[in-house]
């Protein structure tokens, strides 16, 4: 039995490798959210190439900004977000759900890193799928200790076959124009030395293109 649940274990985590790492897009493939040719390699150019390493290795960077296709979620008063109420802050994206183990284990974390970047110029946007109201994950984040996450819900779980999400968590990083700038999939330690590099170079990349 335990060799088993191993197995099954190795299963669910082999599902969550990103179907589009390090090949090129097809021509069935282009248009958002379209796997393109980021590697952990030298195809990616732009503010964040080097930093995937460590804590941040599995991050898949884009080689440029990748259009994404419009969505909504439900704030805390339930009324519909959009990438536009952020329009102008690097986001990072967060999908997970409650019965996802490694998302609650990486939730600490996301909070940490909205603790200590979330601004004016950053937020993370760490956005719930389960079924049904949005009790239950309040509930996730208040066990878990993340008092500084806004509750994010997406009840119809459209956002995860909209941003052709391949596993739980997945995380995407967006620049303040809305589009990917690079891809995880899978959950990281997002309050490490090396997730808190990664950020900040996209806020000053931001920043830069804004001036």
């Amino acid at each position: 039995a335990s060799l088993a649940a191993i197995a099954g274990f190795g299963t669910v985590y082999v599902s969550f490798a990103p179907s589009d790492n390090g090949r090129p897009a097809g021509p069935e493939e282009s248009g958002p959210a379209a796997g393109g040719s980021e590697t952990n390699g030298g195809a990616a150019a732009g503010p964040l190439v080097g930093l995937n390493n460590g804590a941040m290795a599995p991050l898949l960077v884009r080689p440029k900004p990748l259009d994404l296709p419009e969505f909504t979620f439900a704030g805390a008063d339930g009324k519909p977000k959009s990438l536009a109420d952020f329009r102008g802050k690097i986001v990072l994206l967060n999908i997970w759900a409650t019965w996802c183990v490694p998302c609650r284990e990486e939730m600490p974390a996301l909070d940490a890193l909205e603790t200590k970047l979330g601004g004016k110029d950053f937020a993370v946007a760490a956005v719930n799928i389960d079924k049904g109201g949005p009790e239950k994950a309040a509930a996730f984040l208040k066990e878990t200790g993340a008092t500084h996450l806004a509750l994010y819900t997406d009840p119809s779980g459209k956002l995860f076959s909209t941003l052709k999400a391949v596993g739980m968590p997945t995380t995407l990083l967006i620049d303040r124009d809305g589009k990917e700038i690079a891809r995880l999939v899978g959950p990281a330690d997002w309050a490490s030395p090396e997730a808190v590099a990664v950020i900040e170079a996209a806020i000053a990349a931001g920043a830069d293109s804004a001036s």
